[in-house]
């Protein structure tokens, strides 16, 4: 996919970030991830992102990221890929070529490992990533990877393939900074763990679309509220943060990294066999899981209709 398709596409609608099921030998599940991949693409995102943070890629092996956007090519039916990338500049470049041989679409250059850097470190190792490769790439403003305003400009000048902008950081006043002064050159996506819970305020800073957790297992549910929020509706975004979201909130806040955990639980009650997380990440537990069964039980149906249709 051209690079500017893959912006045109990111900011048509709602984004999502496919789990990825490990079988009891602990290895990656592809006939599940398929039969999920293909679920999901029945549904109303306009992007699938795989082997992304939810779908664990601090736990792959850099070898299993082409074969698991191999999977996703072959069952999201023309819905685009992209796929996750990150860790030192080498590994990035490798993991990044890997995967557009593989037909990724594009690349989400996630947050570098463990070391802090410079803003001059950041736009270098940006920059080499994406001339690495000739599809689009978006970069995650998150923990260890803050980018500035001057340095995310300078990249847009070096790097034509750079198409977006995710954030995960949530410093409002830094995406609005982003925002003004990048203008259309990107696309702006919300990357906050359970990123419904921070839509309104990205929106009104110019972020019109976001990467949801849990359109993995209430895919119904997630594009009536994105629907409801592009639409102005308050009155049904504010109840669905209220009888859902904030809920959920509570269940994902009990353990770090829950943020994935519970997401895969989630699948898991759907009826996909998407087995536990990997280390160092730890599943919820029994009780959890009936909490969060009866979260989802209502929002269950719509879902399976949705995709019958």
């Amino acid at each position: 996919m051209d690079p500017n398709e893959l912006k045109r596409a990111l900011g048509a609608g709602l984004l999502s970030f496919p789990v990825t099921p490990f079988g009891t030998d602990g290895l990656f599940n592809r006939k599940v991830y398929e039969k999920h991949v293909g679920w999901l693409a029945s549904f109303d995102a306009s992007v699938l992102f795989a082997a992304g943070g939810t779908g664990e890629f601090f736990s792959l092996e850099p070898a299993e990221v082409p074969e698991i956007i191999a999977a996703a090519k072959a069952s999201a039916r023309d819905t685009p890929i992209v796929s996750g990338c990150g860790y030192g500049t080498r590994i990035a470049v490798s993991i990044a070529r890997s995967a557009e041989k593989a037909g990724a679409d594009g690349l989400l250059l996630l947050p570098h490992y463990l070391m802090d850097a410079s803003q001059e470190g950041l736009y270098q190792h940006i920059k080499t990533v994406c001339q690495s490769v000739g599809i689009g790439v978006m970069v995650y403003n998150r923990d260890n990877s803050i980018l500035s305003a001057e340095t995310l400009a300078r990249l847009c000048d070096d790097c034509p393939n750079l198409v977006g902008f995710k954030d995960g950081s949530g410093d409002i006043g830094l995406v609005r900074k982003i925002t003004a002064t990048m203008g259309d050159r990107l696309t702006y996506l919300g990357g906050m763990p359970t990123a419904e819970l921070f839509a309104d305020a990205y929106l009104c800073a110019g972020v019109t679309t976001y990467s949801s957790a849990v359109f993995n297992f209430v895919p119904a549910l997630a594009t009536q509220f994105y629907k409801a929020l592009r639409a102005g509706d308050t009155e049904t975004t504010n109840r669905i943060l209220i009888d859902f979201f904030y809920p959920f909130m509570e269940i994902r806040n009990r353990q770090k990294g829950y943020a994935v955990s519970a997401v895969k639980a989630g699948v898991r009650l759907m009826g996909f066999d998407a087995g536990p997380v990997r280390a160092p990440l730890t599943d919820l537990t029994a009780e959890e899981v009936k909490v969060l069964e009866l979260l989802c039980e209502p929002h269950r149906n719509a879902s399976v209709i949705q995709a019958a249709e």
